[in-house]
């Protein structure tokens, strides 16, 4: 299992137009930076986009920015978002194996700090974003991630970070120093996995202390039969191998972020 600083003030784009059945979603890449380091990411909108709207930021699993973070994204812009994926590695980079995907997560799960400078560029990125048509409502913005990106949301959040609302899907859940906690202003929903060996018990109750010790607003929802990266059609279906997509559980989880985007944002 288991960030937007401009380059030289501006963001350097590259347009792709996706036609979906319903609109044309439109996908710039960006390149922004996180001190000296060049970071990635990827902004999403409508091309039917008026006026402002709110923003969603999501963070990849280990693996970095890939094809799942970009579909999620782009099933956000159907929701009504515009929706940034941010980098944390740099230069856009993906694992290639698991082994390398490991040794990748490690350095920034060891470096909290790192992690959440990389995940503050990203919401820089996206709250620097200028469109023609449209502006990120910046009272209402998000952030999403899954496994490692999940717990790169959290981090986000305990930085004090002006997010409305924070969802992980199956993310690691232990901090180092949970007096941070204290600094979280958004609601926070944690999506996990009943059975998942890479998040403990101990780690989800450890969690539960956390949040409650810093009286946030927080809900966490267990599916059961359901381990790690169940979201993600990728990860196959054999539950004993400890990450499994399961769909009862991806759909589940994907309607409770749709109903708690729909409130808070």
């Amino acid at each position: 299992m288991r960030r937007l600083a401009l380059v030289s003030g501006l963001a350097l784009f590259s347009l792709v137009i996706l036609k979906s059945a319903s609109a044309e979603v439109i996908e710039k890449r960006v390149e922004y930076k996180e001190g000296e380091t060049k970071l990635v990411g990827y902004l999403y909108s409508d091309s039917s986009f008026q006026g402002s709207k709110p923003g969603v930021l999501v963070f990849s699993d280990w693996m970095g920015v890939g094809e799942f973070a970009k579909s999620t994204a782009k099933d956000l812009v159907k929701l009504g978002y515009v929706a940034f994926v941010a980098d944390i590695y740099g230069n856009g980079k993906q694992a290639k194996d698991p082994k390398e995907a490991g040794e990748l997560a490690g350095i920034y799960k060891g470096d909290r700090p790192l992690m959440r400078k990389r995940a503050q560029a990203g919401l820089d990125a996206l709250l620097g974003t200028k469109g023609e048509k449209f502006a990120i409502e910046a009272t209402k913005v998000a952030a999403i991630g899954f496994c490692f990106g999940g717990t790169a949301s959290l981090e986000l959040g305990r930085s004090g970070a002006p997010l409305r609302g924070i969802v992980s899907f199956h993310g690691g859940l232990e901090t180092p120093d949970k007096t941070l906690a204290k600094n979280i202003k958004a609601h926070i929903l944690v999506l996990h996995g009943a059975d998942d060996p890479y998040v403990a018990d101990d780690e989800v109750l450890a969690f539960e202390k956390e949040m409650k010790d810093a009286a946030t607003n927080w809900e966490l929802v267990k599916y059961s039969k359901t381990v790690h990266a169940f979201t993600n059609p990728a990860a196959g279906n054999d539950n004993s191998k400890g990450a499994a997509y399961n769909e009862i559980a991806a759909k589940r989880s994907f309607q409770a972020m749709k109903d708690f985007f729909a409130e808070i944002l």
